[in-house]
């Protein structure tokens, strides 16, 4: 895993409800933990573009349902600054499951992903249709 090449601010708040953007059978997931942050006290844990995070299902196939998985986040509605200094940002949320090593549970991506993401995890760049 490679770190971000981006200035990626921290859009997504522990709590917050993410659209699950592959062809899983999980629809909805909720942000759980963030791995890898270091905070300071009291301030609530939050992730960027191309964080892996813990995750629950909360919406989706009766398979899925409640379930604990580790997802990636691959769009943000929060802008980030990219080193040549275009900002970007998403109309929505999302995030894909993944694996312990790192790859997709699913077959196909739903949307565009954020290239840092592609960047930082390669095996997520085969399945994806469209890198912005």
């Amino acid at each position: 895993m490679k770190p971000i090449k981006a200035r990626a601010s921290r859009g997504i708040p522990v709590g917050a409800y993410i659209e699950c953007a592959d062809n899983t059978g999980a629809k909805k997931l909720q942000v759980i933990s963030v791995f890898g942050y270091k905070g300071r006290r009291r301030r609530k844990p939050s992730a960027g573009i191309a964080a892996v995070v813990n995750c629950s299902v909360k919406e989706g196939t009766v398979k899925w349902r409640k379930q604990v998985v580790r997802a990636i986040i691959i769009r943000q509605k929060k802008e980030f600054r990219r080193p040549n200094g275009l900002r970007v940002h998403f109309e929505d949320n999302a995030a894909i499951m993944i694996n312990e090593k790192g790859e997709p549970v699913g077959t196909q991506i739903k949307g565009p992903i954020a290239k840092e993401v592609i960047d930082r995890f390669m095996a997520i760049g085969k399945v994806a249709s469209i890198v912005v």
